[in-house]
């Protein structure tokens, strides 16, 4: 199963009957998946499998979904509003007689407000129907298409989530092979530290001088971190490999990375671990950065 990115933009349209009809989906970054519908007034019934649609191809993102719909070609329909017409009828008459004014004439009676109604050709229920079965039709091609191009992006992430995790890989392999991780430079930095530690305490217990020398030598060795970040490497390649929706555990993962690293800095004595670990968190956060960005 290939990766799958949370962005993307697909537009779809179509008609049916005298609708015409389109789709305009874009997707971004969330937690869980958020779809927001934006119907015109009328449509709410296809909303039910409009949701339904979307959680079966998606499980995060925040999804905006906007339809519209236009009637064409139907002719408009005149009618005349009868009661409103007998009214101004009446008030003619009884002004007839009391006013000089010359007669009304019929195109000024029917230009007056609400004596003439004009709407469009009422819509069958077969017609609606049909429409809003095409709408739903519709929208599950704009998913489609909108499943595409965000595996499309995930696959570009996906080549730069393993570049990221080489990088921590050949990071990890420099500390391992720093002159600082070398015996004879633990065993000289734990002697300094044992001397100032001697210095600073004529009358220093000598079981407590054993506890600090054997912290002191827990400490200056980061093998358990490196192998830590390989291991957590490796998994995540697994992940990536496997595609899915892996995104939370990956972000899980980064963390644990971004933990060893800071863990690599606190333990390091030697300049060039120190500075091994400061780009190692550089590249977690890249890492980390566009993991944000998978489902």
């Amino acid at each position: 199963m290939a990766l799958s990115s949370m962005t993307g933009f697909a537009r779809t349209s179509g008609t049916s009957g005298p609708y015409a009809w389109s789709w305009e989906l874009r997707s971004v970054n969330a937690k869980g998946l958020d779809l927001r519908v934006r119907l015109p007034s009328g449509w709410d019934a296809i909303d039910a499998p409009l949701r339904a649609r979307a959680a079966e191809a998606f499980s995060r993102g925040n999804l905006n979904a906007t339809l519209t719909v236009e009637r064409q070609g139907v002719a408009p329909t005149v009618r005349i509003n009868e009661a409103v017409l007998n009214a101004v009828l009446e008030s003619i008459h009884r002004l007839t007689g009391r006013i000089e004014a010359t007669a009304p004439r019929l195109d000024g009676i029917l230009a007056l407000k609400g004596v003439i109604d004009v709407i469009d050709q009422d819509e069958t229920e077969d017609e609606r129907r049909a429409a809003e079965a095409a709408v739903v039709l519709g929208f599950g091609d704009a998913v489609i298409a909108l499943g595409e191009m965000r595996r499309h992006e995930g696959a570009a992430l996906g080549r730069v989530l393993n570049e990221r995790l080489g990088e921590i890989a050949t990071l990890a392999a420099r500390a391992n092979d720093a002159p600082g991780r070398k015996a004879e430079a633990i065993k000289a930095r734990l002697i300094e530290q044992i001397a100032t530690l001697v210095a600073a305490s004529e009358r220093l217990d000598p079981d407590r001088l054993h506890q600090e020398a054997i912290l002191m030598a827990s400490k200056a060795d980061i093998r358990e971190e490196l192998d830590r970040l390989n291991a957590h490497v490796s998994q995540a390649r697994q992940m990536i490999g496997a595609g899915g929706a892996v995104g939370r555990r990956l972000d899980f993962l980064s963390q644990e990375l971004n933990r060893e690293s800071n863990t690599l800095c606190a333990k390091s004595n030697d300049i060039e671990l120190t500075n091994i670990g400061l780009e190692l968190k550089t590249v977690v956060e890249q890492f980390r950065e566009q993991v944000q960005n998978l489902e």
